[in-house]
């Protein structure tokens, strides 16, 4: 059993996929769901960051930030397992869940500069797990304002992002 499971392969090779009935059988379940948002609330410890609201997905750094952030930036297979998360989170239908992760780790690489080793797993994967397109545009509008030097950005149509909003 996967904590983060999806409709792909991982790096275990023993776990089989999901399957679309079983996305649906575990999204119609209460508990599973409660277990899910358990199960996210605890990799969030993990990572440095608290769950601040269960309705809107808003994030903030936990006490311990600090420590835990130093792990992230210490070991690279945190980006795949965020990156696995984020996709779970689109296939559970926490698509806000999503969009709020993205834009912290995009905050704390782009904006605080506290995560520079996981910079380029939030731009090149991070990103493109969110599910809704006008939220991902967002994103990379708002990583784009944010990147330096902003003339080196290639996430988007530099054209577009100028005349975005």
């Amino acid at each position: 059993f996967r904590l983060f499971p999806l409709r792909e392969h991982g790096m275990n090779w023993r776990a089989r996929p999901l399957t679309c009935q079983e996305i649906q059988a575990f999204r119609k379940s209460k508990e599973v769901m409660e277990r899910f948002v358990r199960a996210y609330k605890l990799m969030l410890g993990f990572y440095g960051i608290n769950l601040v609201n269960e309705e809107t997905g808003e994030l903030e750094r936990a006490e311990n930030w600090r420590e835990r952030f130093e792990n992230l930036n210490r070991f690279s297979h945190n980006n795949l397992r965020i990156t696995r998360i984020l996709k779970c989170l689109g296939e559970m239908g926490y698509e806000n869940y999503q969009v709020h992760l993205v834009k912290f780790f995009l905050t704390e690489t782009l904006v605080e500069e506290t995560l520079p080793n996981v910079k380029r797993s939030a731009l090149d994967y991070f990103l493109f797990t969110v599910r809704s397109k006008e939220k991902r545009r967002e994103l990379v509008h708002y990583a784009w304002q944010h990147f330096k030097p902003q003339s080196s950005f290639v996430w988007g149509p530099r054209d577009k992002l100028q005349k975005y909003r």
